[in-house]
């Protein structure tokens, strides 16, 4: 994980497309079903689409019927911020990056009870996929 991080508001906006701008930097969200990873099965590391810090592992990615990525655990717990979130008559947590600042998506208390519990709901456009060496050559 980087030590400091150091790119300007108009850097990331240049870096991201315009859904993955509004997502991360905007708290929106990505329609389910619709992003690259809600249906990803390869083994490897969820990463920060702005700062690349490590956040999901595959090993702890499973298939909520969401739409969207969904994992029981961050690789680190440092890694993540959990944030109230009132908006949209809920109540619930919003899941940041710690790094970087950015909304990646939100935490629900209804994930695999031998995990945990915890389901952390978190949009396709927030995260880069980088594959295991053994897996990239399958």
């Amino acid at each position: 994980m980087e030590d400091k991080f150091n790119k300007s508001e108009e850097e990331i906006k240049e870096e991201l497309s315009p859904q993955a701008y509004e997502v991360l930097r905007h708290k929106g969200t990505e329609a389910a079903f619709s992003g690259a990873y809600w249906n990803e099965h390869g083994e490897g590391i969820y990463k920060c689409a702005v700062c690349g810090t490590e956040l999901f592992s595959s090993e702890t990615k499973f298939d909520s019927g969401t739409g969207w990525p969904s994992f029981s655990n961050p690789v680190n717990l440092e890694h993540v911020e959990l944030r109230d979130d009132d908006g949209y008559g809920m109540k619930r947590a919003e899941v940041t990056c710690k790094t970087c600042g950015s909304h990646l998506g939100h935490i629900f208390d209804d994930g695999p009870a031998d995990k945990g519990g915890k389901r952390y709901c978190i949009n396709s456009v927030c995260l880069v996929f980088q594959l295991t060496p053994e897996d990239e050559h399958n």
